[in-house]
């Protein structure tokens, strides 16, 4: 945990966690409502999930299956299927791994990237009608506040040990 842990934090400053707390359990809630109002499946047929994969591929450069469910905390089984289901689509392909010949690694194809970028183009036309009413200085502040928010927790993340305590200070 982090040097300075929750027992010795001011309880101004705990007041101000929970209130964050709360309202990205709100924020959570409110984004799981928002992508269950879009269909399942998007226009092209490929499972909402699935697009989490594509996203990988474009953004960290063809992967293997293992590394993905790796990256994106989920089963090999369901990264698996959902990829093969890309594959199936002509969104994703298969290319031998120059480590390993045995393996392969997955890589957006020309159509995948052309299908993320429609639907970024989608998502950000949307949270740019959320921000609408917003000043351009708060939303480069939003911008700024979580990516400080977002890094925080990456070089943050609990120990199993730190949720052991927390479990037992609760009474689990």
């Amino acid at each position: 945990m982090a040097p300075n842990s929750s027992a010795t934090r001011p309880k101004a400053e705990l007041e101000l966690a929970d209130q964050l707390s709360n309202e990205l359990v709100r924020f959570m809630r409110l984004i799981t409502k928002a992508k269950s109002q879009v269909a399942k499946q998007g226009p092209d047929g490929i499972e909402r999930a699935a697009y989490a994969i594509l996203f990988c591929l474009i953004h960290e450069g063809p992967q293997r299956t293992s590394k993905l469910a790796e990256f994106l905390h989920s089963e090999i089984s369901t990264i698996s299927r959902q990829s093969s289901s890309l594959v199936q689509h002509g969104l994703v392909e298969r290319q031998a791994d120059p480590e390993d010949g045995r393996a392969c690694l997955l890589a957006p194809t020309a159509e995948g990237l052309r299908v993320f970028d429609e639907n970024r183009k989608q998502r950000n036309q949307w949270l740019a009608d959320v921000l609408g009413d917003w000043s351009q200085e708060d939303r480069e502040q939003l911008n700024n506040l979580f990516e400080r928010l977002n890094t925080g927790i990456e070089n943050n993340f609990p120990s199993l040990s730190d949720t052991a305590a927390v479990s037992q200070a609760k009474g689990a």
